[in-house]
């Protein structure tokens, strides 16, 4: 028989996932595919779910697949999961078989670094698909090559843009999820409360919708990336959710009650100032460092902690934008955060000069403290 492991934190899975094991049944006739969740995935800093919660949405995305079958074998391990161990103990039970294991291209893109991946090559062979674009299953089956001498087997399917991070950040903010993991999956995860963080949609109802969907955007960004600057995904949405949670209230609005905002602070900055009181207000936030980054997030400040950088530069980066240089400022942000904050705030200030429009002083602060300390490295 011709059999596939199929492994991953699923946190959660998504139709990305169960579309490329269709493909691949397709493409190497297939007689089973075994989904493997993991127990804990090593380097992971995602937000954590129970494994019982994740193998039951496995159970259900992958129930209308005929030869898929979903295993509770690295979960009943309660121990970091290593694939070279779970290939290893598959190949002993079906030593008679082809066995093989299925992967997308980002993570065949490291594989050269997983945990004794020659170990992995005795025991399967590799299935890769491209995940977003053809491009990137290029240039990690050249790493793979350069690195083991040959290339993996590849099957021709381009899967669309989701990502488990968008599915968490959505669910979080009480967004339906549907569209991506499918709709017993979706009712799973709403009926159960998988991700949902309290009263964080509420935020909903103080914006536009235009103004919604941008904090969605800003929320998925700062989850993408916050693990880059070792801060907790809870934290980051907690914090991305509210960053304009204030930008429509009136100063008599009943939520502002009681808020004396800093002298001399220009309009289009009050707002921070004023969602960083609601936040703690209203949304019962007592977390100072997300209070703190709300506070600065239209500004910035001097000598910004991680999560000040992360939540200025997703609010002004998220896709949504489309302003001159964002492409750019983009770039830098994927490489170097530091970097990229000098970048944003100068570009900031280049802005509000030319328009005429008047440049708070925390953001002047903000410029020559990051510009003295990135250049001096």
């Amino acid at each position: 028989m011709k059999i596939a492991l199929f492994g991953g934190s699923f946190n959660p899975v998504h139709k990305e996932h169960v579309n490329i094991v269709k493909a691949a049944v397709e493409a190497y006739g297939l007689d089973r595919v075994i989904i493997i969740p993991t127990f804990i995935t090593p380097d992971k800093a995602a937000r954590a779910v129970s494994p019982s919660a994740r193998l039951e949405m496995c159970r259900l995305a992958f129930g209308g697949v005929e030869c898929a079958e979903v295993s509770d074998y690295e979960i009943t391990k309660t121990d970091v999961s290593y694939s070279y161990i779970t290939c290893r103990h598959f190949r002993e039970i079906y030593p008679d078989d082809e066995l093989y294991f299925i992967l997308g291209a980002d993570m065949l893109e490291n594989f050269p670094r997983w945990k004794n991946p020659r170990e992995i090559l005795k025991c399967v062979n590799l299935l890769v698909c491209a995940r977003e674009n053809g491009e990137s299953l290029i240039a990690a089956c050249k790493t793979f090559k350069d690195a083991f001498g040959f290339k993996p087997a590849t099957f021709g399917y381009v899967g669309g843009k989701v990502s488990s991070t968008r599915v968490r950040v959505l669910a979080s903010l009480g967004e339906s999820v549907e569209e991506f993991t499918g709709e017993m999956t979706a009712n799973y995860i709403s009926s159960n409360k998988i991700y949902l963080l309290p009263r964080l949609h509420e935020v909903k109802n103080y914006l536009t919708p235009s103004r919604w969907r941008h904090t969605l955007r800003v929320a998925e960004m700062a989850a993408e990336n916050c693990a880059r600057l070792k801060i907790d995904e809870v934290t980051a949405v907690t914090a991305a959710a509210l960053h304009d949670c204030a930008k429509y209230s009136g100063a008599d609005a009943a939520e502002l009650k009681g808020f004396v905002c800093p002298k001399n602070v220009p309009d289009t900055v009050v707002h921070q100032y004023a969602g960083a009181y609601v936040a703690e207000r209203v949304f019962g936030i007592t977390d100072k460092e997300i209070s703190a980054a709300i506070a600065c997030h239209a500004s910035g400040r001097k000598n910004m902690s991680p999560l000040d950088k992360l939540i200025y530069l997703c609010d002004m980066l998220e896709g949504g934008r489309n302003f001159d240089g964002v492409e750019e400022l983009r770039k830098i942000f994927a490489r170097d955060i530091d970097e990229c904050l000098c970048a944003a705030l100068k570009h900031q200030i280049d802005y509000l000069e030319s328009s005429g429009a008047e440049i708070y002083p925390l953001t002047k602060e903000a410029y020559e403290f990051i510009k003295g300390k990135y250049n001096g490295k």
